[in-house]
């Protein structure tokens, strides 16, 4: 099947919480499209991101904590439950999430990855002093996000007592 140039009209159709008003200005050499989200909010998108399902709201999901289908709950990039699984990748050999051996410097280099911004920690002489650094930042940024995270939880879920 030979590769055709008609433009699709996609006018009223619905993808997500979008709702295709109008053709709009191509952006590059792609066809965009002027949509309306369900609160009310617009946005121009490519038929390509619409028809492969990559936009689907104005951006209004991701300013909620939005929940994805395998029960994650996501804030500003950062999921909550890998912040508490503090799960140690296979390829870590220094047995500490974080923390590294360079050997250009011959140290010990501790980091923490917080709301997509990697956070260098520094670099240390003894192994203890990176890891306590990075427990210390862990503390740090994620104690306080994982307690108002839960406090914003408790406010928002309505209470399931006499269910």
């Amino acid at each position: 099947m030979a590769h055709t140039t008609a433009r699709l009209d996609l006018t009223g159709q619905r993808f997500g919480k979008l709702t295709v008003v109008a053709p709009a200005e191509n952006i590059g050499r792609r066809t965009a499209w002027l949509c309306r989200c369900d609160c009310g909010g617009e946005r121009v998108v490519k038929t390509v991101h619409l028809r492969a399902g990559k936009v689907t709201s104005c951006g209004c999901a991701k300013e909620q904590h939005s929940e994805t289908a395998l029960g994650l709950h996501y804030v500003d990039g950062t999921c909550v439950e890998m912040l508490r699984a503090n799960t140690r990748r296979r390829n870590n050999k220094s047995g500490v999430v974080g923390v590294v051996w360079r050997p250009e410097s011959r140290r010990w280099q501790a980091s923490i990855m917080f709301k997509g911004t990697r956070h260098n920690l520094g670099k240390y002489e003894r192994f203890d002093d990176a890891a306590k650094a990075r427990r210390e930042a862990e503390a740090l940024y994620y104690g306080s996000f994982l307690a108002d995270f839960d406090a914003n939880q408790a406010m928002t879920e309505p209470a399931r007592a006499g269910s």
